[in-house]
């Protein structure tokens, strides 16, 4: 996996780190980096291989994502901005629809385009110093990448509204008062805290990670009794599995159990 706007490495065994790679610009999207993103959560929603959490972060330590490059944007004709949004929805409906965990690292400001790629993420950990905006509006546009979608299931349709229309920056501590930040560690410590939560990932079994993923996602877009069915449907995916017996047998020999995805 070769990207020119993205570092893409392997720091354990069955986690893939994706850092967003353009500290010159504060990691902001251009044209390529989204087109980057897209193929590759487009590749792990086709096959996964053996990934089985990624981590999403930015490189440096100043910014996780600014947004979308505005000096590309800069004199863009109506046709030329059309195209490009297409590949920002691609790429976010490519991240919400993988089937692999992805875990935000936020290490710094995660503005605009770049809060809606940590909220296209299945849960975010930040640095002690990240801030977050949706700024759209004090730009004469709006969010377009899943921001009015996904804050509001995050934090709520009022506050997502007051967030969303006023523009305003907001600190972590807010972020995490509100359920959009799971963990807030020192800078230091991010990646190690979301490694070892991606390990833990890692180690349990790949079909049951992925199922319970789908049923949540699904789940909570659907009345209580309709996120009951798809759960069980779900569940029944595990029944003939190699992995449910290999748990089993694990915890009833006291051992660790060795899953294989099958």
């Amino acid at each position: 996996m070769n990207f020119s706007t993205l570092r893409i490495d392997r720091p354990r065994q069955h986690v893939m780190l994706v850092t967003l790679n353009r500290p010159d610009v504060a990691n902001a999207m251009n044209s390529q980096c989204g087109t980057d993103i897209m193929t590759l959560f487009e590749g792990l929603n086709l096959d996964g291989g053996d990934t089985r959490c990624v981590i999403l972060t930015g490189s440096g330590e100043r910014a996780f994502c600014a947004g979308a490059d505005l000096k590309e944007r800069n004199g863009m004709t109506d046709e030329a901005w059309t195209h490009q949004h297409l590949i920002y929805e691609r790429m976010v409906r490519a991240m919400l629809g993988c089937p692999v965990p992805i875990i935000a690292a936020v290490n710094g400001a995660a503005y605009a385009g770049g809060l809606e790629l940590a909220l296209a993420c299945d849960f975010i950990y930040a640095a002690d110093h990240a801030r977050f905006a949706l700024t759209e509006v004090t730009l004469g546009i709006m969010p377009g990448a899943g921001g009015t979608q996904t804050l509001a299931r995050a934090v709520g349709e009022r506050r997502a509204k007051e967030i969303i229309l006023t523009g305003k920056p907001f600190t972590v501590a807010e972020a995490h008062g509100w359920g959009m930040v799971s963990k807030v560690v020192p800078a230091g410590q991010l990646m190690t805290e979301a490694l070892a939560t991606a390990e833990t990932i890692a180690r349990n079994a790949p079909i049951s990670v992925r199922q319970a993923k789908l049923a949540i996602s699904r789940g909570a877009n659907m009345s209580l009794w309709d996120g009951l069915i798809v759960e069980t449907e779900a569940y029944y995916r595990m029944v003939p599995t190699e992995d449910r017996r290999e748990g089993i047998l694990a915890f009833n020999e006291k051992r660790a159990a060795n899953f294989k995805g099958k």
